[in-house]
C-alpha cells in the first residue's frame, strides 16, 4: 500500500496523503486531482477500489445477530446457495458483544459497494434500538430485505413467518392437552415479533377461555440462560407450561424446570419456535414451531435480485406459514 501511494503521488505530483484521500472517497480534494489520481492508478497498472470503479459489486451483505442459534446459520446456507445461483457472493457479517455493529457493517458494506443487503434478527426488530443505518439505506436506493417483522416506519419489504399463527397453533395444541395457565418467555420487551406473539397469544387464549395474566409473561434476552432465567419465575407462579419464542429460549426452560425439580412433560409442557437444527434430538425432543426456512431464505433472494435488477418490489410484508412439530416436550396436563 505504501509503494503504492509514493508511486501514485510521483505520478500525478501530489501528496501522498492526497492519493489516499482519494482512494479513501474523502472529500476536499478537487475533481481534476482526483481524476488525475485515477487516471494514475489505471496507468500504473493498480486495481481501482471496489468503491471507485463506477458499478456496484456483485456482492451481498447478510448481517445476522450470531451463529449460536442454528436458525441463523441455517438460514445463511440457504440465501448464500440461492445467490450463488444468481451469480451474486454472499458477504457475511455477524455481531458479537463488543464486536463490530450492526451500524459499522452497514458502513463497510456500502464502501465495498455491494449490490444489496439482508438483514435477520436485527435491530429494525426492536423499537427502542437505532435505526438510522436503515435510513441510510433507504436514502441511497440499496436494495435491502429484513426477515420476519420490523418496526414500522422504515419503508423495506419484509420476509416473515406469521407469529399470530404460530401461536394460534402452540395454544390450541397445550389446550388440548389440558393446560390452562400457559406462560409466555418471549424476547425483550420492544422486540416487534414478541410482541405480535404476546397480542395473538392474547386473543387466542381468550378465545378459548384460557387466563390471560400479566404474571404468566416474561421477556429476556434470546439465550438458553435467558429462557432459563424467565421460565423458572413463571413456574413457581403456576404456569403447567411455557410457550418460548425461540428454540434455545425453550431449552433454558427445560433446563429451568430441572433445576425445580420438575420433569418435562410429566410437570411442566415446553414449545419452541424456529425447529431449528437438533431438536428433535434434545432430551425430551422439542415440540416446536417451524419457520420454513427453505421458502423465505429464496424468496427473500428473488426479491432481492428483482430489485437489484431494476425491477420495482413492493414495500409490504409477506408472510409464511408455520407448522407445530409435536415431539416429546409437551403431554397432557397432570392431574387431567
Amino acid at each position: 500500500m505504501t509503494r503504492r501511494l509514493a508511486e501514485v503521488a510521483r505520478q500525478v505530483g501530489v501528496s501522498e496523503a492526497t492519493v489516499s484521500r482519494v482512494l479513501n472517497g474523502k472529500a476536499g480534494v478537487s475533481a481534476s486531482t482526483r481524476a488525475a489520481v485515477l487516471t494514475a492508478l489505471d496507468v500504473l497498472g493498480y486495481e481501482r477500489p471496489t468503491q471507485l470503479r463506477g458499478e456496484r459489486a456483485r456482492l451481498v451483505g447478510l448481517v445476522l445477530p450470531e451463529l449460536q442459534n442454528p436458525i441463523f446459520p441455517a438460514l445463511a446456507e440457504v440465501m448464500g446457495n440461492a445467490l450463488a445461483q444468481q451469480g451474486f457472493t454472499p458477504v457475511l457479517c455477524t455481531r458479537t458483544a463488543g464486536g463490530v455493529s450492526e451500524a459499522e457493517y452497514v458502513e463497510m458494506l456500502l464502501q465495498q459497494q455491494v449490490s444489496g443487503v439482508v438483514f435477520a434478527g436485527g435491530m429494525y426488530a426492536q423499537a427502542d434500538a437505532a435505526h438510522t443505518h436503515y435510513h441510510h439505506l433507504v436514502e441511497r436506493r440499496l436494495p435491502t430485505v429484513l426477515i420476519n417483522a420490523a418496526v414500522g416506519h422504515l419503508g423495506l419489504p419484509q420476509v416473515s413467518c406469521d407469529d399470530a399463527v404460530a401461536v394460534e397453533q402452540a395454544v390450541g395444541h397445550l389446550s388440548s392437552l389440558g393446560h390452562e395457565k400457559i406462560g409466555l418467555v418471549l424476547g425483550p420487551s420492544d422486540h416487534v415479533p414478541s410482541r405480535r406473539k404476546l397480542e395473538a397469544f392474547r386473543v387466542h387464549a381468550a378465545k378459548l377461555g384460557l387466563p390471560v395474566l400479566d404474571e404468566l409473561v416474561e421477556h429476556g434476552m434470546f439465550s438458553i440462560e435467558g429462557g432459563h432465567a424467565a421460565a423458572a419465575r413463571l413456574y413457581p407462579r403456576g404456569a403447567t407450561a411455557v410457550l418460548c419464542a425461540s428454540d434455545p429460549l425453550a431449552l433454558g426452560a427445560i433446563r429451568a424446570a430441572r433445576r425445580q425439580g420438575l420433569s418435562v412433560p410429566g410437570d411442566i409442557s415446553v414449545v419452541g419456535y424456529d425447529d431449528s437444527a437438533l431438536m428433535n434430538c434434545t432430551d425430551p425432543p422439542l415440540t416446536t414451531t417451524r419457520q420454513p426456512i427453505e421458502a423465505m431464505g429464496r424468496a427473500v433472494v428473488e426479491l432481492l435480485v428483482k430489485r437489484i435488477n431494476g425491477g420495482e418490489v413492493a414495500v409490504e410484508e409477506l408472510l409464511f406459514a408455520p407448522e407445530l412439530v409435536v415431539r416429546g416436550s409437551t403431554a397432557r396436563r397432570s392431574g387431567s
